[in-house]
């Protein structure tokens, strides 16, 4: 829908369904999908490609060059998939030559204030609750959530189904299926109750909790306890997806409670 009170490139690609609030900016090399709702006093700069039925509330910034002093305005992206809401005055920098983009999947919940930086990869059906700031290069999995006021620093990686403490800060790497939280961060837990909500059967989450036994209560170091789980436990999608994060870790994994 065309706005008369809002600046577009004339070589941005937006599907016509769009709705655009007044005061909104939209560079060149943008494309937005169908369905997609722009609020007021948006900023949406090059390299922007953001999905179907999204909505973006007002102040948020999309696209805009990272805050990387290497960066040498190199042609990179930011991705936005379908279905994801952006509240307000979130920002999210598009990539460098190191990823050559940043990726928010689809089906998220991104909350205000919340700023994504270079080259960051943020999986589908994630939560980042308000003021949460991902560092460059940054991997978030699926179906995390993270609490608000999150700091997450660069190369971090958060598993599939973590939840993390509001107020954190992270950083190591979060392994899959848990909580963390306390400070320093450290393993709280398999995040149980999120797993139930998402269709995992008791049975299985009983053989993830053994896991993280071998892994924070045997006393064992990761490696002699990841061989353990190989040993001694069957293997399974879950056990297997523990022990390739834990050996590919490159920050280590968070401690476990002492």
């Amino acid at each position: 829908m065309k706005q008369p009170l809002a600046y577009i490139h004339p070589a941005a690609k937006i599907a016509p369904s769009v709705v655009i609030d007044p005061f909104v900016t939209i560079e060149e090399n943008v494309e937005i999908g169908e369905g997609t709702r722009i609020g007021s006093n948006v900023t949406i700069m090059a390299g922007a490609r953001i999905g179907k039925n999204c909505t973006i509330f007002p102040g948020a910034v999309i696209s805009a060059v990272p805050q990387d002093l290497k960066f040498k305005g190199e042609d990179t992206v930011a991705i936005i998939g379908d279905n994801t809401v952006l509240r307000e005055c979130v920002t999210i920098n598009r990539g460098t030559a190191a990823k050559g983009k940043t990726v928010v999947g689809s089906n998220c919940l991104i909350m205000a204030y919340c700023h994504v930086a270079h080259d960051c990869v943020v999986g589908d059906n994630v939560i980042m609750s308000n003021a949460t700031q991902l560092a460059g290069e940054v991997v978030v999995d699926n179906h995390a959530v993270i609490g608000g006021g999150t700091l997450v620093h660069q190369f971090c990686h958060i598993g599939p189904h973590v939840m993390v403490q509001g107020g954190a800060l992270v950083n190591k790497d979060i392994p899959p299926f848990v909580k963390a939280a306390r400070e320093p961060i450290s393993y709280a837990g398999v995040n149980s109750i999120g797993l139930r909500r998402r269709g995992f059967s008791s049975e299985t989450i009983r053989e993830i909790q053994e896991i993280y036994r071998y892994l924070y209560l045997s006393g064992l170091n990761n490696s002699d306890a990841v061989e353990r789980i190989e040993a001694e436990l069957p293997a399974t999608k879950e056990r297997d997806e523990i022990i390739l994060f834990v050996r590919n870790a490159k920050r280590g994994i968070i401690k476990g409670y002492v």
